[in-house]
C-alpha cells in the first residue's frame, strides 16, 4: 500500500537509545520485510481501559508520514 513499516518506542527513564540502535537490534530478529523503516519515540502509548494499546490511534496521529506528497 506504499506504506513503510513504522515502530512507535516509548524509551525507559534514562536510557540513551536511538533510531539506529532499535533498527539494528532488530536486523538478525525480524525478517526483511517486518523490520521498521522508520522508529519514533513517544513518552508512552495510547491505551484502552483494558489496557491494550490502541493502534487505531497511533496510525491516525502518523497517518502523514506515509502521504502521497512525502
Amino acid at each position: 500500500f506504499g506504506e513503510g513499516v513504522t515502530a512507535v518506542v516509548v524509551r525507559q527513564k534514562g536510557a540513551a537509545i536511538d533510531e539506529q540502535a532499535v533498527l539494528d537490534g532488530l536486523k538478525d530478529r525480524l525478517a526483511r520485510y517486518k523490520q521498521p523503516k522508520r522508529v519514533l519515540f513517544v513518552e508512552d502509548l495510547p491505551r484502552n481501559t483494558m489496557g491494550k494499546v490502541q493502534k487505531n490511534v497511533l496510525r491516525e496521529s502518523y497517518a502523514d508520514l506515509y502521504s502521497a506528497g512525502s
